[in-house]
């Protein structure tokens, strides 16, 4: 059976839940989009300027860690290559009380809450069970199982409705993730309690190695009406365009309209992982045809087009990418090896006996090697 690109699905441009959003096309041209150009209005060409080098940025965090993994220094990487303007225009909307719950792959999203670059690899390196302080900037540690961190962020958001608050929950996850009954069932209670939180799905049509049509034979924002939610799809390439309809379903999520579903149409350019081997899996000419719409390219030509992409802003971008990877690579290299005893800590909030026993066992029973050594040299 032919697999059904979800690109072929019929749907004119701006009719939120099919057609996609698009303020700046692969070749840079701005476009006009009356029903979101004003909220974006206030984006000039030094802000336009700021998110080019964001992308930039998180593309050398992505190629680092990357090198990092290749070279023996992490254990495993999850790049986000192809998937900079989603990440980046929708989390540049966020204030800094909303909370974000996201998948493995969120990095640039964490880099725009101001996560420690160090704390990003710690758990990639196996140095730590967790990367950072959720409540140190608002964003929970990276969800591995599938789905989950919809529910996460659909119960924060009944709360922050309990608190009477004005912030909102972010939930990103990706296409394969629409699949499993977490992300359902978390619509089902957001659409029931009209909570304030936004689901932002980044569609980059692989869930590992089986494509989106198999699974969705209509656009996977389609879904979401059904449960009574408002959705839009938005060219997941177009930084401005997330800008725009993230600042919409934030706006309406604080002023009382409840959950909005985004599915940004994106693509993810390298693996899954880098345990993944895509050539297995994709055909070359696909990647080839989605790195036309590359969405670093399509910023830089349009602001190429208005006079500001000169030498001197590159080599600025270029100094502050360095920079990020060159910290990036010390804080990977320099962490401190955790005990083995640090396994015990932060499973429970409170003192736990039961758990106190497990560690005073295991400290024993490792304190035996080196009584056992001890006793080897002496005889």
């Amino acid at each position: 059976m032919a697999l059904k690109n979800i690109e072929s699905v019929p749907g004119g441009p701006g009719e939120p839940g099919s057609g996609l959003i698009q303020l700046i096309t692969a070749d840079g041209v701005r476009v006009a989009e009356p029903a979101y150009d004003a909220l974006v209005a206030d984006i000039d060409g030094a802000a336009l300027q700021g998110l080019y080098e964001d992308m930039v940025v998180v593309r050398r965090i992505d190629s680092e860690a990357t090198a990092l993994q290749r070279q023996g220094e992490l254990a495993l990487w999850p790049p986000l290559l192809g998937q900079e303007a989603a990440q980046i225009g929708s989390g540049r909307a966020l204030r800094s009380d909303d909370f974000v719950f996201s998948s493995y792959r969120e990095n640039a999203v964490a880099y725009c809450r101001g996560v420690d670059l160090t704390d990003i690899l710690r758990v990639w390196r196996g140095n730590a069970s967790s990367g950072w302080d959720p409540y140190a900037i608002n964003m929970a540690t990276p969800q591995v199982i599938i789905g989950a961190q919809t529910l996460h962020a659909t119960g924060y958001a009944m709360g922050i409705l309990n608190d009477g608050d004005d912030a909102v929950a972010v939930s990103y996850f990706g296409d394969g993730a629409t699949s499993q009954g977490d992300v359902n069932e978390a619509m089902v209670f957001a659409a029931s309690f009209q909570a304030p939180v936004i689901f932002f799905c980044q569609n980059n049509h692989w869930a590992i190695s089986e494509p989106v049509g198999l699974q969705a034979h209509v656009p996977i924002a389609n879904r979401a009406p059904g449960f009574g939610i408002p959705s839009v799809r938005v060219d997941g390439n177009d930084v401005l365009a997330c800008l725009a309809v993230t600042r919409q379903a934030l706006a309406r999520a604080r002023s009382g309209g409840g959950p909005t579903f985004i599915e940004a149409v994106t693509y993810r350019m390298g693996p899954h992982t880098t345990a993944d081997d895509p050539t297995r899996y994709r055909d070359a000419n696909e990647l080839e045809d989605w790195a036309a719409k590359d969405p670093l390219k399509r910023l830089e030509a349009h602001l190429d087009s208005q006079g500001l992409f000169d030498e001197a802003f590159t080599a600025t971008v270029k100094a502050k990418a360095d920079a990020v990877a060159a910290e990036l690579r010390a804080g990977c290299l320099g962490m401190s090896e955790p005990a083995p005893s640090d396994v015990f800590k932060h499973v429970y909030s409170t003192p736990n006996s039961w758990l106190d026993r497990q560690q005073d066992h295991y400290e024993r029973y490792l304190s035996s090697f080196a009584d056992s050594a001890s006793s080897d040299g002496n005889s």
